[in-house]
């Protein structure tokens, strides 16, 4: 259905006004906002979600839904001013409430928090980068199971500030790459940021650029007030087969604003009553603040309402007998955590694994209950676990594969592997090593704002690395990554703990980052502490100290305790693979692990930095790294038995 036939001219040209009048007036209000962009995009935005966009309001979850992406998503009225009008549940006493305390209008589209919006954005380039990853998963899923129960388009709008940001050229190759003809990108070409004119920091040739990365370019031009124009637009970038598409719109930021049209002030500055009023004066509505006639609100959303149920009853009758439906909805299905743990390896209480090499046996055992598995990593695939045998490479010629080489683009494969979580239907695990973390801090960032189910394999997660120096010897950065809210930062010390680990990064409602050695580590757990943060994995009566651990150090821990035991010192040791599941327990475990008056002494290969809420004495590494067998390089920074025993005397003497 890509007919508008039941909304008038008269309705197309009230509810343009009614969208570009709420743009003016919500900044305004709030003293806060972008109403530029909006207004400019006004007419765009009501063809695209009125004609065009494949979307039910009553069911704002349907799963074949046509994604649509605010990539600028400082414009985020013209989004809420959609969704008011298409009857997701925003009412106009939302739109006043615009950027306000616990409003669902916040100042960029959250999601989660306001029904309708597909993906977090606001950071330039994520939302681009998202849609990527949407495009991914919408394909794999409709290329394995059928276009009867997946076959959906993915609309991302971007402007010149996406396409500035490195990512959304990582991105863009990656999806010419790729060839993915269901991604959609609208390019809002209106020549301005915040600074002044584009010509003050760019002279990009933008079509070119696509061009080489393999997209099929649509030059639009200056149609944006004509909505006859935008559909077909909008309807030859969705029949465009074997590549994604860009439409270059040449737009007019603030239109029609007699004072601020091709301004940059007016991207972020709001108008004032003034401005408001002799804009709305040109477009000969009523000068008054929030004017929204219920006739045209109601028309437009029984005219959402009525695409909706049409695509809805179609899609039913499609799905009802389609040969791939069964597997199909197994991907929707979080897998249970008995299932997981069935299919589990067992590790030999003798065996000697790198914890990266155990994660690539756990995942591969647990491929087959994982249909939606999306796995991949930034050209390190073999040596970071992540490559899985029962499935096939993806490509442009094998969509159906579930293996996704991201070349060496950190960025990209954060933010796609985000846009695949939110998607639907997918398990995103990537991989790279620990200190390119740094790499893809924004997307991380993101998906726990997001609570998207990701999973970031990190391997070579200390000075370990050894030879290749400091630049590939993460430091800070387990510290960097801990206090991101709802990440969960997991740090396993030996193959029970990864197998745990796995199980729980699987499971959690969030993303996940899985903080894994390239060096073997001997077997000295269970796997339980993963589950409660931290545990005791070697207890002794009344103890006068104890040694807590990460990853690679637990070993270590065990070996000073024996160290220490030898002349008559009682040692506990703790292992604690996640700050964040620890903290999660009731006080009167956290005390059982940490018992008050008990000096405690941290080891750990990094930084000390957030250790202390723990630990009494720190040994770790405040400095960065050096180059040499990864052995070496730990032992000369302090981290060996013997230095973690004497560190260990000197904080018994001072605590007496």
């Amino acid at each position: 259905m890509t007919s508008s036939a039941s909304l008038s001219p008269e309705i197309d040209g009230k509810a343009i006004a009614l969208i570009r009048g709420l743009a003016m007036d919500a900044p305004l209000y709030a003293k806060s906002g972008h109403q530029g962009t909006a207004m400019a995009l006004a007419p765009l935005a009501h063809v695209l979600y009125s004609r065009v966009l494949r979307h039910a309001p009553q069911n704002s979850g349907w799963k074949n839904r046509d994604r649509f992406i605010l990539s600028n998503g400082h414009a985020s009225i013209l989004q809420y001013a959609m969704l008011y009008l298409n009857g997701y549940g925003l009412e106009l006493d939302d739109i006043k409430a615009f950027r306000q305390w616990d409003s669902q209008t916040p100042g960029h589209p959250e999601v989660g928090h306001t029904n309708g919006v597909e993906v977090t954005t606001g950071p330039l380039g994520q939302g681009f980068a998202n849609a990527v990853g949407m495009a991914i998963a919408e394909r794999n899923l409709r290329e394995r199971f059928g276009a009867d129960v997946m076959d959906h388009h993915t609309y991302v709008l971007a402007g010149d500030g996406c396409f500035m940001e490195g990512v959304s050229h990582e991105a863009a190759s990656l999806a010419g790459h790729l060839g993915l003809d269901r991604l959609v990108c609208i390019f809002d070409d209106n020549g301005i940021t915040i600074d002044g004119s584009t010509t003050l920091t760019c002279s990009d040739d933008v079509a070119k650029r696509f061009s080489s990365y393999g997209w099929n370019v649509i030059h639009a031009g200056e149609i944006g007030e004509d909505l006859d124009a935008l559909e077909k637009m909008l309807n030859n970038a969705r029949s465009h087969a074997g590549q994604p598409t860009l439409c270059i719109l040449k737009t007019h930021i603030g239109y029609p604003s007699p004072d601020f049209t091709d301004v940059h002030e007016a991207h972020g500055n709001p108008f004032n009553a003034e401005h408001v009023s002799k804009t709305k004066a040109v477009m000969g509505i009523p000068d008054e603040p929030f004017w929204a006639p219920s006739e045209v609100v109601s028309q437009y959303r029984a005219h959402a309402l009525n695409r909706g149920s049409a695509l809805l009853g179609a899609y039913d009758t499609a799905i009802a007998h389609a040969e791939g439906k069964h597997g199909f909805e197994q991907c929707w299905v979080e897998p249970s955590g008995e299932a997981i743990s069935s299919s589990m390896p067992t590790f030999a209480a003798d065996s000697t694994l790198a914890t990266r090499q155990a994660i690539q046996q756990c995942i591969e055992a647990s491929a087959s209950v994982l249909p939606g598995l999306l796995i991949g990593s930034a050209d390190l695939t073999g040596n970071t676990g992540v490559k899985v045998k029962s499935v096939g490479a993806q490509s442009k010629q094998l969509p159906t594969g579930q293996q996704v080489y991201f070349g060496i683009r950190e960025h990209a494969m954060g933010a796609a592997m985000v846009g695949m979580a939110l998607h639907g239907g997918t398990v995103p695990v990537g991989g790279t090593f620990f200190v390119f973390a740094d790499y893809m801090r924004p997307a991380i960032r993101l998906a726990a704002l997001s609570k998207a189910r990701v999973i970031f394999v990190f391997t070579h997660d200390s000075v370990g690395v050894g030879e290749d120096g400091p630049t590939h010897q993460p430091i800070e950065h387990l510290a960097s990554l801990r206090v991101i809210p709802g990440l969960q930062v997991i740090r396993p010390a030996d193959s029970n703990e990864t197998k745990v680990a796995w199980e729980c990064a699987l499971t959690y409602d969030g993303p996940t980052a899985l903080v894994l050695s390239r060096q073997s580590l001997p077997m000295t757990t269970d796997g339980d502490a993963v589950r409660f943060g931290a545990e005791t994995i070697s207890a002794t009566p009344n103890p006068d100290l104890i040694l807590v651990g990460t990853g690679s150090e637990v070993s270590v821990c065990v070996g000073a305790a024996k160290l220490l035991s030898e002349s008559g010192t009682k040692v506990n040791v703790v292992s604690m693979p996640s700050f964040d599941r620890f903290e999660q327990q009731p006080a009167q475990y956290r005390t059982s692990v940490f018992p008050p008056n008990v000096p405690v002494v941290s080891v750990e290969a990094g930084v000390t930095f957030g250790w202390s809420q723990y630990a009494d004495v720190s040994v770790g590494i405040d400095r960065f790294g050096a180059s040499a067998p990864g052995s070496t390089v730990l032992k000369n920074l302090g981290i060996s038995v013997e230095n973690v025993a004497e560190q260990a005397r000197v904080a018994l003497s001072k605590s007496k």
